[in-house]
């Protein structure tokens, strides 16, 4: 079975999903090398963005899709799902709710998506005080594993101000990636059209 790793340079469609203000938009940025900007920037649909990130001696080019958050943009989030290859959930680590919405994004990305996926989740602004107890947020990502059928789920602890974590855990989701074999990427994205 062929997989990414044969190839010289891979391109994945990712989707990052949370709440508005959770900092998806401020993640990216940063990935992408940019400084951090304070002020909530609220993205109106999503914005595309490219990088390419070396992983283990291979070329990874990112399609990154950054959904706007807030609930009035669900009837045109659902067209940007199309073709995606792995979901990278974000929540507030200063906001529970943020991260309880995240059962309500899982829903919307199988409604999207119609399948398993690869799926990373951020805990973004760890730089902030008065975070969210570390036992909830390991019990939520339990359960989201467990609905999600995954055998494994990276969870990290970021911040979008200083960057923590942040290129970790994109190389995580390309490694995921990487080991995928291609047919069940593509077997995957065609049983969701």
């Amino acid at each position: 079975m062929k997989s990414f790793e044969s190839n010289q340079e891979s391109l994945f469609k990712i989707c990052i999903v949370g709440d508005g203000g959770v900092g998806k938009t401020a993640i990216t940025d940063r990935f992408l090398g940019k400084k951090f900007q304070a002020g909530y920037q609220l993205t109106i649909g999503a914005e595309i963005k490219v990088y390419t990130q070396n992983i283990d001696g291979k070329e990874i080019k990112y399609q990154i899709w950054d959904l706007a958050g807030q609930p009035r943009f669900e009837f045109v989030r659902s067209s940007f799902y199309k073709g995606s290859h792995a979901i990278i959930m974000v929540f507030d680590l200063t906001e529970i709710e943020s991260l309880f919405n995240l059962f309500s994004w899982k829903q919307e990305v199988f409604k999207n998506i119609g399948y398993e996926i690869p799926l990373l989740i951020l805990g973004n602004k760890n730089d902030l005080p008065d975070q969210i107890e570390k036992r909830i947020i390991r019990d939520c990502i339990k359960k989201l594993k467990h609905e999600f059928l995954l055998a494994e789920i990276s969870y990290f602890s970021t911040s979008a101000l200083n960057g923590q974590n942040i290129s970790d855990a994109f190389k995580a989701i390309g490694r995921i990636l990487l080991r995928t074999p291609l047919i069940d990427l593509y077997e995957k994205v065609i049983i969701a059209k």
